[in-house]
């Protein structure tokens, strides 16, 4: 089976592209030739790759024949991307790349969805990010009568090889370097806090089971455990100490920084589908944070 996968020298992306690999999939990668490919080093002849600043997007579609697709490309505006930029990526872009998968009969779409979770809250509360992959979301569920559409909405994912601008990874970092203060909300909002692995290993389970699942299908990707982000943060801190060997000074100050506005406090976590796939997450929180700091130091 042939999948193209967009976003692969991307956090989530490489690691799903090194497990396709490992699964003996055949990987067809669209990127930009420009795009640091430090966290594929060693993977660099695993794959087929197009950059689609080059070529047009259907030729990958014309050289290739594409069974499923798989887009975990997005902008998430933390890099000073413009209005426009966010839209062009998350919604523009999807949507040529779903139509180009329908008229050359791709058996199934596979998005990454937001893990923004926001029930009754106002469109007023989203982000140029989160609104974009709303409504791409919304175009999803157009066309599925055309093309099966999985669309996982991923809770709050971390691993190693993330990029600084995740909270999970900023945190790790302050306190490696020792920082004297790292001011804080008072971390009380729940997060479902999901290891990298644990997500990879979801897209393989719907892989794996597409001709089980719906036309379109909404599937919650998330260990179903909320944590306090004050939770998460001190455990981060009392592992780094234990592998270190010694006590780390930095004062973590929470209360310091107010929580944003339309905070969601406490999500709504439903992993039901997922699990009824076959997929349950491998190992605690507390086994997860060990192996991420553990990578992370190295």
């Amino acid at each position: 089976m042939r999948v193209l996968l967009t976003g692969a020298t991307g956090f989530l992306g490489s690691h799903l592209l090194k497990a396709l690999v490992s699964k003996g999939y055949e990987v067809v990668v669209l990127k930009r030739s420009t795009s640091d490919m430090w966290r594929l080093k060693g993977f660099e002849n695993a794959f087929k790759s197009y950059d689609i600043d080059r070529v047009p997007l259907q030729t990958a579609f014309e050289e290739q024949a594409i069974d499923i697709v798989i887009h975990t490309a997005c902008a998430y505006g933390k890099k000073g991307e413009s209005m426009q930029e966010i839209l062009e990526t998350n919604l523009m872009f999807g949507v040529k790349l779903l139509n180009t998968s329908i008229s050359f009969n791709s058996k199934s779409f596979f998005n990454t969805g937001t893990f923004f979770n926001i029930g009754a809250l106002s469109y007023k509360y989203l982000n140029y990010y989160a609104l974009s992959k709303k409504q791409f979301e919304e175009w999803l569920q157009v066309a599925s009568d055309k093309i099966q559409v999985i669309n996982l909405k991923l809770e709050h994912m971390f691993g190693e090889q993330d990029g600084n601008d995740k909270f999970t990874t900023w945190i790790l970092n302050e306190l490696k370097q020792q920082k004297p203060t790292i001011p804080l909300t008072a971390g009380t909002q729940k997060r479902d806090f999901i290891y990298i692995d644990d997500v990879v290993s979801a897209y393989l389970t719907c892989l794996e089971q597409a001709t089980q699942l719906k036309a379109f299908n909404d599937i919650e990707v998330g260990t179903g455990v909320l944590t306090p982000v004050k939770t998460f943060v001190t455990l981060v801190k009392s592992t780094l100490e234990k592998l270190k060997g010694s006590p780390i000074e930095t004062q973590l100050n929470f209360g310091a920084l107010p929580y944003r506005e339309g905070e969601i406090m406490e999500p709504q976590v439903d992993n039901s589908v997922l699990c009824s796939l076959g997929w349950q997450p491998k190992r605690t929180l507390e086994e997860n944070i060990e192996i991420f700091v553990k990578k992370e130091i190295k």
